[in-house]
């Protein structure tokens, strides 16, 4: 069995106790099974720090059981038999440096997962186990302050026994969807401008095309691939996602090529209109320092918008005043919110963006229902906010609704039948004005240009898919 963190190798020491936790390979296709889940614990130190907090897919919220008592506990009911491989506990400054996971298939008789017996209150990310049961039960031992213990999240990963996933909602078809050789390696972001427009990007070096239907494929226009670079016209962003939106269009990007050895996690606004083949950003914001401190390759990888007028008919919450969220208080910040996918731990955050470049609020984080995420898309006639994974997660999908004012996964899919699994980092629905027979096309974008072809088409129902109940 095998320890993992996210910051550093720990010391830690691992123990599996009890037949019910036998050791297997972790498994690559997991899903967020903790969020949103009922919890109870054996303390609180107040309302505020209520043991929902550790897992309402939220950074700035927490846990805190009561100053200075001895061995405290948190219970996550994940609602049904679950197979569990991978745990991660984001402490807070009052963490356990000795602490148990266990589970438990009636919430009476426990088994211990992991022990941990010399913990340093980073990030314990623990892996290279397969537990079975409904309840998952922290048990902090020994605190490394006069406080209690407590924890920003608590995430268990894994799959509900004879539900994890159902098949891909459209056709189980899919088609090469560009010519041979026409992109090479690293075509990343997709998003839809109409129906027949198709923005992508690409890094090393940074480029964005502007594709255009050709039959049955999409080609580049005129222009072809366009050189981008920050807003002084300096450096070579690292593109990763892309979308057009009412303000222009914008890119999520994790570094400058130029120093790739260092994280730099900036959105940048291009003109979409511009026919230059060099393009210098409209505006940008540095979003590096807001976000958790990654590795230079695994920062935002993904970003969608969604309109104000669709987040406030749906009772969204604003994290930062706890409140619904209300557009007004965002001066200049556009007509809607972007989100954006981190690789590095599969959480989305949403931000109001000062359109006028520089400056930017933080209104939201939430899981993206993987333990990583390669992009996102918003679907306005459903209501669905789409994550994608790659082939680390087998190509799966989820869907994300408003439940309680957040962003929960509603449902998780498999990749279509034909679709090989290739490392997907792009993702884009075309359209409803598309639709014909009751389907619209989908385009993914293959990092690896597998067979000469980086993107490739399916189809999805033009009308919400069936969640199962």
């Amino acid at each position: 069995m095998y320890l993992f963190r996210s910051t550093a190798w720990s010391a830690a020491v691992v123990a599996l106790l009890f037949s019910s936790v036998t050791v297997t390979p972790a498994r690559a296709a997991d899903v967020l099974l903790s969020q949103g889940k009922p919890v109870t614990t054996s303390s609180t130190e107040s309302s505020s720090f209520a043991g929902t907090k550790a897992v309402d897919g939220s950074g700035t919220t927490r846990w805190a059981s009561a100053e200075g008592a001895g061995q405290q506990w948190l219970r996550v009911d994940l609602g049904r038999i679950a197979t569990v491989h991978r745990i991660k506990v984001d402490w807070e400054a009052a963490y356990a440096t000795k602490y148990r996971l266990e589970i438990s298939d009636d919430g009476v008789a426990y088994s211990t997962v992991v022990a941990v017996d010399n913990g340093d209150g980073r990030t314990d990310d623990l892996a290279g186990f397969t537990a079975r049961g409904r309840y998952l039960r922290f048990v902090g031992l020994t605190r490394a302050t006069q406080y209690g213990y407590s924890f920003w999240e608590l995430q268990a990963y894994g799959s509900i026994t004879g539900d994890s996933q159902t098949g891909w909602p459209g056709g189980a078809a899919v088609t090469v969807a560009d010519g041979t050789n026409v992109f090479g390696e690293n075509l990343s972001g997709l998003s839809f401008e109409g129906p027949d427009v198709l923005w992508a990007v690409k890094n090393g070096p940074g480029t964005l095309y502007r594709l255009v239907r050709d039959g049955t494929l999409w080609r580049p226009d005129a222009i072809g691939g366009r050189a981008v670079n920050y807003r002084d016209g300096s450096g070579d962003p690292d593109a990763e996602g892309v979308v057009r939106t009412p303000d222009g269009l914008l890119v999520a990007t994790e570094r400058d090529g130029d120093d790739d050895g260092t994280s730099l996690a900036k959105i940048l606004r291009f003109d979409p209109a511009s026919t230059a083949k060099s393009l210098n950003a409209t505006a940008e914001w540095d979003l590096t320092d807001d976000l958790p401190a990654v590795d230079a390759n695994s920062g935002p990888e993904a970003i969608s918008w969604i309109p104000d007028s669709f987040l406030t008919a749906q009772g969204f919450r604003d994290e930062r005043t706890n409140a619904p969220y209300t557009p007004s208080s965002y001066a200049n910040h556009g007509t809607g919110l972007y989100f954006v996918g981190l690789e590095d731990n599969g959480m989305v955050y949403a931000y109001a963006l000062n359109q006028s470049g520089g400056t930017f609020t933080r209104v939201a984080a939430f899981a993206g229902g993987f333990p990583t995420i390669m992009d996102l898309e918003f679907e306005p006639e459903t209501g669905l906010l789409w994550s994608v994974c790659d082939d680390t997660c087998q190509g799966r999908s989820a869907t994300l609704s408003i439940t309680n004012g957040k962003f929960t996964v509603s449902h998780t899919y498999d990749r279509p039948a034909q679709l090989p699994d290739y490392n997907n980092e792009g993702f884009a629905i075309a359209p409803q004005s598309t639709c014909t027979a009751g389907r619209k096309q989908v385009v993914w974008a293959d990092d690896g240009n597998d067979g000469g072809h980086a993107l490739r088409a399916g189809t999805l129902p033009c009308t919400a898919p069936a969640q199962p109940g």
